[in-house]
């Protein structure tokens, strides 16, 4: 084989390599984004549910619904 093509199948395998290391950083942040909104948000909301409505727990699932939006983005940029 000529060198032209041992560099032509390193490349390709570095492209590959980078794609499936973006692609599980992009589901990592996915991750989280789905374990924010499961702990605070829901978490959160059942707190308003069983007891009476504080303001507390209003703030709680805001920043929770935050942090989620925010997780999901960058899994998103991350992905795209």
């Amino acid at each position: 084989m000529s060198n032209f093509e041992e560099n032509r199948k390193a490349k390709e395998e570095r492209k590959e390599r980078d794609k499936a290391s973006r692609e599980n950083l992009g589901k990592f942040f996915y991750d989280l984004a789905k374990l924010s909104f499961a702990t605070l948000v829901i978490g959160s909301t059942a707190s308003v549910i069983i007891q009476e409505n504080n303001l507390e727990s209003w703030i709680i699932i805001s920043i929770g619904a935050f942090v989620t939006y925010i997780f999901a983005y960058i899994g998103y940029k991350i992905i795209k």
